[in-house]
């Protein structure tokens, strides 16, 4: 019995738009967190990811995909960059 833990998905992490205003952190257990502006946490959910095709599921039935094409996500007209850890 392997006591290893998994290693997260290679998107989790924070997407950003370049003006900063739309963040969604990706979460290892496969939960997001969507915050605008100074609003943390304005939309919750879950999520899938198949080769480079996000799909989400907020935590009141809404759905929404996106792509990641060249280490940038494409969802729902915008255009979100991963933020580095510091």
């Amino acid at each position: 019995m392997s006591n290893s833990i998994p290693k997260p998905h290679r998107y989790v992490g924070m997407w950003v738009t370049k003006d900063g205003y739309i963040r969604h952190e990706l979460l290892p257990n496969w939960r997001y967190d969507e915050a605008r502006g100074n609003r943390k946490s304005a939309y919750q959910g879950r999520y899938t990811i198949e080769g480079d095709h996000i799909e989400y599921v907020d935590d009141i039935g809404f759905t929404a995909d996106g792509d990641f094409r060249d280490s940038v996500l494409y969802h729902a007209g915008m255009v979100l960059y991963r933020k580095e850890q510091r």
